[in-house]
Formats: C-alpha cells, sequence, structure tokens
C-alpha cells in the first residue's frame, strides 16, 4: 500500500471519528423516545357482541334454570336475546345507562335444593325506558319479569378461572351499550 493510500484511509477515519459525537445524540434521542405506535382501533359493535356472546355461553351457570342456551343479537335494533331454559330476555341496550353497572356474587339456591352461585351483572334502564322483555317457554310476555333491569348470569366458579373478568366483561358491556345508543359510561371521580 503507498504513503498516499495510508494518508487517505487515516484521513478518512479522522473524518468518521469526528462527526461520531456528532451522530450518537441522534441515536441516543432515538432510541430513548421511540415512535409511538398506532392506538388499536376500537373494537366493532360485532366484535363485541361475538366476545359478550362467547362469555355468556363458556360461563354458563349449569344448573338447568339459569343456562344461557343462546344469545343473539340484531344490529338493526340494539336488542340482545338471551334464551334459558325458562324462555328468553330481550335486552334494549338503546334503553340502557352504562353507569348502572353492578356485580354481585349470587347464590340461587332454594331452601331444600342447593345451586352453584352466580356472578351477577345487573344494568338499569334510562329514565322512563323499558331495559328488557321477558317471554316464558311459549313465546308469551312474563309480567312479573321487572322491566327496568338487565342481569347477565354466569357460574362464579367458571368466570374465577378468567384473570379480570368482570373488569373486561364490563368494559365490553359498557362499550357495546354505548355503540347501540344507550347511556355511554362517565366517569364522576
Amino acid at each position: 500500500m503507498s504513503g498516499f493510500a495510508r494518508i487517505g484511509k487515516l484521513a478518512l477515519a479522522t473524518m468518521l471519528l469526528a462527526a461520531l459525537p456528532a451522530a450518537l445524540p441522534c441515536a441516543a434521542q432515538n432510541a430513548y423516545h421511540p415512535k409511538k405506535a398506532a392506538p388499536k382501533p376500537e373494537p366493532t359493535q360485532q366484535e363485541l357482541f361475538d366476545y359478550i356472546r362467547a362469555k355468556l355461553l363458556a360461563l354458563s351457570p349449569s344448573d338447568g334454570i339459569n343456562d344461557n342456551q343462546e344469545v343473539t343479537f340484531d344490529a338493526a335494533t340494539s336488542i340482545l336475546s338471551i334464551t334459558q331454559p325458562d324462555g328468553r330476555c330481550d335486552i334494549y341496550l338503546s334503553a340502557i345507562d352504562a353507569n348502572s353497572a353492578v356485580w354481585e356474587v349470587f347464590d340461587p339456591s332454594e331452601t331444600n335444593h342447593t345451586r352453584e352461585e352466580l356472578l351477577r351483572l345487573t344494568l338499569t334502564s334510562l329514565s322512563a325506558k323499558k331495559a328488557r322483555t321477558c317471554y316464558d317457554s311459549h313465546n308469551q310476555v312474563d309480567p312479573a319479569i321487572a322491566p327496568n333491569h338487565v342481569r347477565l348470569l354466569f357460574s362464579l366458579e367458571k368466570a374465577n378461572t378468567i384473570p379480570d373478568f368482570p373488569e373486561t366483561m364490563g368494559k365490553a358491556i359498557k362499550k357495546l351499550v354505548a355503540l347501540a345508543g344507550g347511556t355511554a359510561e362517565k366517569k364522576l371521580f
């Protein structure tokens, strides 16, 4: 290698080393401030219904009375229908107040017959609106069931196998209610 080639390589290396400190802050800045990922798109009405339906069926009580046998949704009317052994209830999601959601453990046992405990989500209707209409097994309106609130039932034992189930289901049902025209959840505090 000639002397000029060595000097040229030495000069090039010196220039690169001189430029390195100027480039490092930019590289370091990019390493510490990565570009933000695009936010996840909000789930659609159909995706929310699919999640809720799957959980109502998979985590259904198995006591022959409170079993969730079928769950359907009509997006045109915003009606969620849940069929159980003794009939079905049509839930008017556009009439629900999402701020009214209450979770509780419920024991449906009777004096002479014990049943598994249930996890129950209760939602109430907006003022002067009907939250549901329930029908008996002969498809006749059941006047004994109060129309101003809705109850979704899950097996407590099955629900306890899913981490944070009440929070996740609560968010899903509140978002579906909002998309269906009901009152969206408001953070009061």
